[in-house]
């Protein structure tokens, strides 16, 4: 009984941890839950989400960013346009100071990778290395989870600055 107990209150403390954000520091940004949506066999692409936050008075300007998931990642934000949406590809995704770029798959920025070199399943990982203007680069691990998760995730995680 007692190990059943034990057994029961370990799973249940494990299982929150499954929908946690994670996050990186680089200097005064803070990227919050990387995610990607599915890809299955026989897609080629697949979009991946990451919100930036700057906290301090300087600009944020991502560049660019790779992954070994894929042979590039392309910067692109959708718009509706004519009650279509419309997506375009961006040489740099502008972050104000002070404020927080949401990236979420129902539109507005996002990170496209093209030419994926695996499926994406659900619960895996994989690295994305994020390049910036004036600030150089971080790695970041990117999770792969269902549109709903993945921005339930990064939204409560922002709840709980």
């Amino acid at each position: 009984m007692r190990l059943s107990v034990t057994l029961l209150l370990a799973a249940g403390l494990a299982l929150p941890g499954l929908a946690q954000a994670h996050e990186y520091v680089l200097e005064d940004l803070v990227l919050v839950h990387p995610f990607a949506t599915p890809a299955p066999p026989g897609v080629p692409h697949a979009a991946a989400y990451v919100d930036i936050r700057v906290e301090g008075e300087t600009p944020a300007v991502l560049i660019g960013a790779r992954t070994p998931a894929s042979e590039s990642v392309g910067l692109y934000e959708t718009r509706r346009e004519e009650g279509k949406p419309e997506r375009r590809r961006l040489e740099r995704i502008e972050v104000p100071a002070g404020i927080t770029q949401f990236m979420r798959p129902e539109g507005g920025y996002h990170l496209m990778l093209e030419g994926l070199v695996a499926p994406l399943g659900l619960g895996e990982r994989f690295p994305m290395t994020l390049e910036f203007a004036e600030r150089g680069e971080v790695e970041v691990e990117v999770w792969v989870q269902s549109a709903e998760r993945g921005s339930r995730a990064a939204d409560g995680h922002h709840h709980d600055l």
